[in-house]
């Protein structure tokens, strides 16, 4: 890491914010926290009662890098900037995450058949005592889709990592009708407001 000072740490699992970060040439190394609820969870992502689906999504973006800004501490590692992101569907004013198993995943896409619904995805950088936050809002609307095509997407095990059941940018791609608003948003990491973000910190693209 020495021969790359201007990096940020990236707080996600995600292979599709790697690809993404990547594809506009920014330096990352991974700095993950616990997800794995056995061990003891770093972030709580249980949405607050009656809590709107905006400040929830950026709530979970802050949190996720606070949690890996002190892992960063923890590790003393170098103080680049840490990068997270959070993404979630909203329908009828209901956060759709991630769905548990097949089930829940065929529940929620028979909900978003044939529907508009939006797709927030808050995106948070901090570095030392500074945490600024951007939120992507786009709009998709999805065909109406058969028992049959629910059945066989689900079986394929796309939609069971991703919030609303969906990958836009996989075979789910086929089902949407329209897009208002930013496709990387919608794949987890708006690049527009991620590279104007990285930019009030000093990491421009080269």
């Amino acid at each position: 890491m020495n021969g790359h000072p201007r990096r940020v740490y990236l707080a996600s699992r995600s292979p599709r914010r790697r690809e993404l970060l990547k594809q506009v040439g920014i330096n990352f190394e991974l700095l993950l926290f616990r997800e794995d609820a056995r061990r003891g969870l770093d972030v709580d992502e249980s949405p607050h009662a009656g809590e709107d689906a905006r400040d929830y999504v950026v709530r979970m973006a802050r949190s996720k890098a606070e949690a890996a800004s002190l892992r960063l501490v923890q590790r003393r590692l170098p103080a680049h900037p840490v990068l997270a992101a959070d993404t979630t569907v909203v329908l009828d004013d209901q956060i759709l995450g991630k769905p548990l198993d097949a089930a829940q995943a065929h529940a929620m896409l028979s909900r978003l058949s044939g529907r508009a619904h939006d797709v927030l995805t808050a995106i948070a950088v901090c570095r030392h005592d500074r945490l600024e936050t951007r939120l992507s809002v786009s709009t998709v609307e999805l065909a109406p889709l058969s028992p049959a095509q629910i059945r066989q997407y689900v079986a394929s095990g796309e939609p069971l990592d991703k919030a609303g059941a969906y990958a836009i940018q996989g075979r789910a791609g086929a089902f949407v009708r329209h897009l208002s608003g930013s496709y990387t948003g919608v794949m987890g990491l708006p690049l527009y407001e991620t590279v104007s973000l990285l930019e009030t910190f000093g990491l421009a693209p080269p």
